[in-house]
């Protein structure tokens, strides 16, 4: 099985904590895989055998957290090489807000139009719910990595 490369974008360090999650419980059922907080396009190129997990919250009026938006702009500026790639997307957002899931949608539409290939259907979290977003997370990915 190919490593799992988590790609996270947070602002406020909700995302972080679903990716340290998901990373537990990954090693748990003895698949490799990274946590990568700083992604960039690099990390995608240097290791094209890895399946991408791309774990964003939603800042401001929809928008990616800093920390993702190098990555992003490369998608959709610099169209790298792709195709084929696998992935997956947990998008947390607040649905109080008119822009949400907003992020986690462009990122995930940038990928497809790189002809990347989206495992399952994106997770899409809202803080508005009152659920844990680990616990819904995990549950997800036990299907997620079914499919891998």
């Amino acid at each position: 099985m190919t490593r799992v490369q988590i790609l996270v974008g947070s602002e406020m360090g909700t995302a972080e904590t679903v990716a340290s999650d998901i990373k537990d419980r990954l090693d748990s059922k003895g698949i490799e895989n990274i946590v990568n907080p700083l992604p960039e396009i690099d990390d995608l190129l240097d290791h094209p055998d890895d399946t991408l997990l791309i774990c964003t919250s939603n800042t401001g009026a929809g928008d990616l957290p800093g920390n993702i938006q190098p990555l992003y702009l490369s998608l959709v500026r610099d169209f790298p090489r792709i195709a084929g790639r696998r992935y997956g997307v947990i998008n947390l957002g607040d649905s109080s807000y008119t822009t949400f899931g907003e992020a986690g949608r462009a990122i995930d539409h940038a990928m497809s139009e790189l002809g990347a290939s989206r495992i399952g259907e994106p997770l899409v979290l809202d803080a508005s719910s009152g659920d844990d977003p680990s616990e819904l997370a995990l549950e997800w990915l036990d299907n997620w990595t079914a499919q891998l």
